[in-house]
């Protein structure tokens, strides 16, 4: 049976191409809003931190009326760290609104969920976006479209997709980029005439996968995915089951589906809806809630695997505890195997040590949020460097990630940015005009080639530069790749960072504290001009005395500090320091405080 009043569909792209500012507007025109209300932009970014990044990081789900059809909608990230995210929705969905921004063309995240949907052969729709930016390209840009869904192997249908051509900021849509639209009414034409409606038999066993789980204070978890096939109501009993095919029973809860931005519960839901249902405990992403007398299993959810790993473990700092409220072992334990129940590209690993557990995600970006949210939870903690993750080729031969690199550089900086990659093991694969005075470098670069590059490519081109990376596959070890050239000022004792201190230690290097702040012995306070790692005294205080110095009255100024932010600390670890994040602070440090400690351990590592 085909269920004619429902679409659901997933809007996917590159970051910043436009795809939460669009739902925005699809919301808006579609009357979910009162005329008088009050509505801010990007409203489907509920979550603090993408309100503050300006990105998405999770997946949400929606749904527009549009002359008696209902459309489901998922907004997805566009940032390739959570590419988890996108592959774990497309499984809901019909059909993919794909969107591109008319200057910038496909990027290479728009190859990778765009690889993503056809492979699940999923009905595309193009929307070219922006395409009233001064340096919109439209025509090439459809050009560049067609050319990547021939590479990325689309068959015949999937190559007969419409292309709308819309500006998402202003709601406007429009079939022909010569006659601007007025509303996005084009838009919903194409989503209602060419998706296809979901199919799928009411009478049948019951059958729903899990792409998402939730926690609601009122009823508990909750799950969230599509009906294949049947019903699902209120208080009925069903089976789930886990990856390994193992069952048990359920009563469910209550039904909900989506109406706008809110939930409404109904008695029950039949099949091709996105529904969400509370009542099961413990289930998780990928099960299967199914007819428990005919209990048949849906193929769990494939993602990627992550590329990048990182060692957590308790804070043992001497500042340890005064900051936070969740410092002990168990609940950092917990916190992280919570976060692997719904973050599917997120795997946690056990070590011989009960205070030490490796995480690995899709990229610094992935595991940098993790590590804020928890933070701002009241979680103490102390990681280490991120580290790639290797594997063994057939031949027995190490392998590692790899990485495609895009750069938009100003012309005047090819040849600093070239050099960059080329000590980073960086093979160019293309390169061309971007616009005037701009050039598009596309690199094949190791994925540990790009930890910490993001800060010295702006640094290096004052911030002129963009830079886009996807996952691109496994091949042979590269060879050693320096990460860091300079060694560091570790501070030589406890206590409280002085001016007097901080001025005689500036001219070894950048400073990373400013005077005040508490600091102790063996923690990391500023980059050294030289290879070598040094000890300073900051925190040493004026001797007094009677006599007038014949300098008292010069003027002392310190440079400015260096105040880093959670990626960029992370970026700049060495292998033998760790970060201490709480709430309030993060702080570098070795991983042995004591000189004699460390000593021991660094002519311990050249005899091994």
């Amino acid at each position: 049976m085909i269920i004619q009043d429902i679409r659901n569909i997933a809007i996917i792209a590159h970051v910043d191409h436009g795809k939460t500012t669009l739902v925005d507007g699809m919301l808006k025109q579609s009357g979910i809003f009162r005329a008088n209300q009050i509505v801010q932009e990007r409203v489907m970014d509920s979550n603090d931190l993408e309100k503050e990044r300006g990105i998405t990081i999770l997946a949400k789900n929606t749904s527009v009326r549009y002359q008696g059809y209902k459309i489901n909608i998922v907004d997805t990230p566009g940032h390739s760290d959570f590419g988890g995210e996108v592959e774990r929705v497309l499984k809901m969905v019909d059909g993919v609104l794909l969107l591109v921004d008319a200057s910038e063309g496909p990027l290479p995240q728009t190859r990778f969920v765009l690889r993503k949907a056809l492979e699940l052969n999923l009905v595309p729709v193009v929307v070219v976006n922006k395409i009233d930016r001064p340096d919109a390209r439209i025509s090439e840009v459809v050009d560049e479209i067609y050319e990547l869904f021939f590479e990325l192997g689309a068959n015949d249908e999937q190559l007969e997709f419409p292309v709308v051509y819309a500006v998402a900021r202003d709601g406007m849509a429009t079939m022909d980029p010569d006659e601007p639209g007025t509303d996005l009414k084009p838009l919903f034409e194409t989503i209602v005439n060419h998706f296809p409606a979901p199919q799928g038999d009411p009478e049948a066993p019951l059958q729903l996968l899990v792409n998402n789980t939730e926690y609601d204070t009122y009823v508990g978890r909750i799950a969230i995915g599509r009906i294949s096939q049947g019903t699902i109501a209120a208080g009925q009993t069903v089976t789930v089951i886990d990856h390994d095919g193992n069952t048990r029973n359920f009563r469910t809860g209550r039904v909900y589906v989506y109406e706008g931005l809110e939930r409404v519960e109904v008695p029950k839901a039949t099949c091709g809806e996105i529904v969400v249902v509370s009542g099961l405990e413990d289930i998780k992403i990928g099960e299967t809630i199914a007819d428990k007398d005919n209990p048949v299993a849906i193929p769990p959810i494939k993602v990627d695997e992550p590329t990048l790993e990182m060692t957590f473990m308790v804070n043992d700092s001497p500042f340890a505890g005064q900051e936070g409220e969740h410092i002990t072992s168990r609940k950092l334990k917990a916190r992280l195997y919570k976060e692997m129940e719904k973050n599917v590209s997120l795997r946690v690993q056990d070590t011989e040590s009960p205070d030490v557990w490796k995480v690995a995600g899709r990229g610094e970006l992935h595991l940098s949020i993790l590590i804020e949210t928890m933070r701002r939870e009241g979680f103490e903690l102390q990681v280490s460097k991120p580290e790639v993750i290797y594997k063994r080729g057939e031949n027995g031969e190490l392998l590692e990630p790899m990485e495609m690199l895009l750069v938009d550089i100003p012309e005047d900086k090819m040849g600093p940015v070239m050099e960059m990659l080329g000590n980073r093991k960086g093979e160019m694969i293309n390169m061309g005009p971007n616009g005037p005075g701009q050039l598009r470098l596309e690199f094949k670069v190791p994925a540990r080639g790009l930890i910490g590059f993001r800060s010295q490519l702006l640094s290096e081109t004052r911030g002129l530069a963009i830079m886009n990376h996807t996952y691109h596959g496994y091949e042979p070890f590269k060879g050693e790749i320096r990460r860091r050239y300079q060694g560091v000022l570790i501070a030589f004792e406890t206590g409280d960072a002085t001016f007097y201190g901080l001025n005689a230690a500036q001219d070894r290097g950048t400073l990373f504290v400013v005077p005040g702040t508490k600091v102790y012995e063996g923690m990391v306070v500023g980059e050294h001009v030289r290879e070598q790692d040094i000890e300073v005294n900051i925190c040493k205080k004026k001797q007094l005395t009677n006599h007038r110095s014949s300098t008292a009255e010069a003027t002392v100024k310190l440079e400015e500090a260096r105040i880093m932010s959670l990626e960029e600390a992370l970026e700049y670890l060495s292998d033998d320091e760790l970060l201490e994040i709480t709430p309030k602070s993060l702080r570098i440090r070795k991983k042995f405080l004591e000189k004699n400690e460390r000593a021991r351990a660094k002519k311990a590592a050249q005899q091994a």
